[in-house]
């Protein structure tokens, strides 16, 4: 059972997280800090019956995530000592200037909470305006942007519900939910087709998407029967082909490697349904959000 008060894992729910994971990720977070006994800094300088209001503000302008995650950290320190009121729902596009969040209480609670707090909506935050600024860039074509599993271990849901909250898709959670068959399988197996059906013949209902380098490769996983390829590495004239061999057969596409900002909107013009982005997760500036007492 979580530790969080009730309105703070509704409020995660209703986001689409779990509350025990949250909690399990916060308090390991604050475990770091707390490695070497409490905050000697706070303990030393604020009174221990000292009461304060703070406000996590945006300095700078993006895509908000973590909001009900930042608040977890200062309900997990504080408890029900702790007042929070959330400002903006994740997804909000920020106001400098404008608080997001605003937690009242025990001010040794609040400072002892600060950074992992700010760590984790900066973070997230950031993945959600980078990925914000994909979705805009390529708005219109009819494709998407999706994560990769190239994500900060122990984070990989709360990233990618970040870039969920930036307009992007989420691409498979883990290695059991979906099979991607990438070069190495390929070797392994002795082919794309051999590689294929290992894998339906393992998990016949599971969702299969074969990582291609080649047109050949491209023609020999449609003939396969496979739903969702690859393209890897593949030029803009080259992607174009791609989708001129699939056009009719079901068979959707996406583009991965060699992607840019500047080229989003060209590659998503060709016809891909979507564009594979490994930088969201591993690659995004945070986003500058503050944490000021009143």
């Amino acid at each position: 059972m979580t530790a969080l008060r009730d309105a703070v894992a509704t409020a995660l729910r209703k986001d689409g997280l779990d509350p025990d994971a949250v909690e399990r990720l916060v308090r390991t977070a604050l475990d770091e800090d707390l490695a070497f006994g409490p905050d000697v800094t706070t303990e030393s300088t604020v009174p221990a019956d000292a009461v304060a209001t703070g406000d996590v503000t945006p300095r700078s302008v993006g895509v908000l995530a973590g909001v009900w995650v930042a608040a977890a950290a200062f309900d997990l320190v504080g408890g029900p000592a702790v007042e929070i009121g959330v400002h903006e729902a994740d997804g909000a596009t920020t106001e400098p200037g404008l608080p997001v969040l605003t937690v009242t209480g025990p001010t040794r609670s609040l400072l002892t909470a600060e950074r992992t707090a700010l760590n984790l909506i900066c973070h997230l935050s950031g993945i959600a305006s980078l990925t914000h600024r994909w979705a805009e860039a390529i708005e219109g074509t009819g494709a998407a942007v999706r994560d990769t599993r190239k994500t900060t271990p122990g984070l990989r849901a709360l990233e990618k519900y970040a870039v969920r909250c930036g307009g992007g898709v989420n691409h498979r959670m883990a290695l059991g939910d979906a099979a991607l068959v990438k070069d190495n399988h390929v070797a392994a197996a002795g082919g794309i087709t051999a590689a294929v059906q290992a894998v339906r013949a393992t998990a016949p209902s599971i969702p299969l998407e074969v990582e291609c380098d080649t047109l050949d490769q491209v023609r020999e996983a449609i003939a396969a029967g496979v739903h969702l390829v690859l393209l890897d590495n593949f030029s803009t004239s080259d992607t174009r082909t791609a989708v001129d061999l699939v056009r009719g057969t079901g068979v959707r596409l996406e583009a991965s490697g060699g992607l840019s900002l500047d080229r989003a909107a060209e590659v998503a013009a060709t016809g891909v349904d979507y564009l594979a982005v490994g930088a969201l997760t591993h690659s995004a500036p945070v986003l500058d959000l503050g944490f000021d007492l009143r």
